[in-house]
C-alpha cells in the first residue's frame, strides 16, 4: 500500500496453532467510542512543524559488520501485538483508545506510523513528530512502536527508474547515512531505541522512489548502509522489518533480500486485491502468503504483518477471516490493520459486514479460547463477494 493514499484519504516460525489462542490473546486488557468516518490527516503535518531543539549529538560509533539484532519469533500460544494504523500524528494515539473501547476489550499494543518522506530533514524524524509516539511507546513496557522509514526523500514524487538507479548507488556508497544515524540517535534520545523500523516498505512495486527493481544490487547494498549506519549508533535496540507487498508486482521481492545479517524481521503488506479469486490464492500466489512464511522459516526469521486490508474486493468479511486465521496459524511478531477507507473496519463505514465479521472473530476467541480454527483456509475464508458499485474502490497500491 502506497503513503499517496494516506495522504489523499486525508493527508513474523510457521507453526499451526489455533486462531482463538492468538485472537483470545488480543481480547484481554485494553481500555479505550464511537466510530467515525473521517480519513487519517496527512502523515507529514506535524513533520512540517519547526524542529524542536535537541541536546549535541554523541559522536558516530565506527560501523562493525551489521549482526541481526535478535528478534523473537511467532510463539504458538502467544497472542501476537496488534495495532491499527489510525493516522501519523499524535490524534492517531486518541483514536488508539476509541478503538480499543468499539471492540471491547482488545488492547491495540502496537503503535503504527510513517516518517513523511518528502523531505531528508523529515526522513531524520523531527523530535516534534516522533515525541508523541515515543512517550505513548515509554509508558507501558508491553507496547511497541513500529515507524515507517523511507530510503530516499521525494519518495512519492515519480521519479524516474535512471535517476532511483543513480540514487541508490549513492546510498549504497554513503552519501546519505548521516540522515540514518540522526533518525536512531533521536529514537535513542526520546527512550525509543527498540523500535521496529520498516526500512523501504513495499520495494517490489512501482510507487516509491526507494524501490528495488531499477537496480536490485544497488537496493541491497544500500539497505546493509542504512542498518549499519543506525546500528552504529551507541544505545540502539532497533529491529529492522523487510516488509514488500503481497505477490511480484515490479520484481519478486526474494531478488531485494538484503541478507540474513541485517534483516530482523520479514514482513508483509497484505490487502484484498487481485491477483487471486480467493484468500486461498493470496496464500499461494508466487511471492505470496506462504512463500513468506517459508522463506522466513527457512532464513531462521519471525514475521510480521505491517499493513493489511480490504481493497478492490470491497466489502468481504472472508478476506478479514482469512487473514486472521492465516495469522493465529503463523504467529507474526506484530500486526497492524490499516483502517481508513477503503481497507478499514472502524473508522471507515463502507464493508459493514467485514466491520461485523472483525468483532465477531475477536468476541468469538474471547468466548471459546480453547477452540482451534482451521490453519488453511477453508470454504468459510476463501469465498470473494462482488463489491457494490464504487464500494471499497481506490488507487492501485502501486500506482497504477
Amino acid at each position: 500500500m502506497v503513503i499517496r493514499r494516506r495522504r489523499t484519504a486525508s493527508a513474523i516460525g510457521a507453526t499451526a496453532v489455533g486462531a482463538a489462542v492468538l485472537l483470545a490473546g488480543l481480547a484481554t486488557g485494553g481500555n479505550g467510542g464511537g466510530e467515525t468516518a473521517s480519513s487519517p490527516p496527512s502523515p507529514a503535518t506535524a513533520a512540517h512543524r519547526q524542529a524542536a531543539s535537541e541536546p549535541p549529538a554523541p559522536a558516530p560509533a565506527t560501523p562493525s559488520k551489521p549482526t541481526a539484532t535478535p528478534a523473537p519469533p511467532g510463539v504458538p500460544g502467544a497472542a501476537a501485538p496488534m495495532g491499527a494504523f489510525l493516522g501519523s500524528g499524535p490524534e492517531a494515539l486518541r483514536r488508539m483508545t476509541e478503538f480499543q473501547q468499539w471492540l471491547g476489550g482488545p488492547t491495540l499494543r502496537v503503535g503504527h506510523t510513517y516518517l513523511p518522506g518528502d523531505l531528508w530533514s523529515n526522513i531524520e524524524g523531527r523530535p516534534e513528530f516522533l515525541r508523541p509516539w515515543t512517550e505513548w511507546r515509554r509508558a507501558d513496557p508491553a507496547r511497541l512502536l513500529v515507524l515507517n522509514v523511507p530510503m530516499l526523500e521525494r519518495n512519492e514524487a515519480g521519479v524516474p527508474d535512471h535517476e532511483v538507479r543513480a540514487l541508490l548507488r549513492r546510498g549504497a556508497d554513503g552519501a546519505f547515512d548521516r540522515h540514518f544515524r540522526t533518525l536512531a540517535r533521536r529514537l535513542v534520545r526520546l527512550g525509543a531505541p527498540d523500535t521496529v523500523i520498516v526500512l523501504g516498505w513495499e520495494m517490489n512495486g512501482v510507487t516509491y522512489t526507494g524501490r528495488c527493481a531499477p537496480d536490485p544490487p544497488a537496493w541491497r547494498a544500500y539497505w546493509r548502509r542504512v542498518v549499519t549506519a543506525m546500528r552504529a549508533v551507541p544505545g540502539q535496540r532497533l529491529r529492522f522489518d523487510f516488509a514488500p507487498s503481497r505477490g511480484e508486482d515490479a520484481i519478486g521481492w526474494t531478488a531485494c533480500y538484503p541478507g540474513d545479517d541485517v534483516v530482523d524481521i520479514l514482513g508483509m503488506d497484505s490487502y484484498d486485491q487481485p491477483p487471486g479469486e480467493d484468500f486461498a490464492d493470496y496464500v499461494n500466489q508466487p511471492y505470496g502468503l506462504r512463500h513468506q512464511v517459508e522463506f522466513a522459516a527457512a532464513h531462521g526469521k519471525p514475521i510480521s504483518y505491517p499493513e493489511w486490508g480490504l481493497f478492490r474486493n470491497g466489502d468481504n468479511p472472508a478476506f478479514v477471516r482469512g487473514m486472521l486465521e492465516w495469522m493465529a496459524a503463523h504467529p507474526p511478531v506484530y500486526q497492524t490493520i490499516t483502517d481508513y477507507c477503503p481497507h478499514g473496519v472502524w473508522e471507515c463505514g463502507r464493508s459493514p459486514r467485514s466491520t461485523e465479521a472483525f468483532r465477531r472473530e475477536l468476541a468469538t476467541a474471547a468466548a471459546a479460547p480453547g477452540t482451534a480454527r482451521p490453519a488453511t483456509p477453508t470454504a468459510s475464508s476463501t469465498g470473494r463477494p462482488t463489491a457494490a458499485p464504487g464500494q471499497g474502490r481506490g488507487p492501485d497500491p502501486d500506482g497504477r
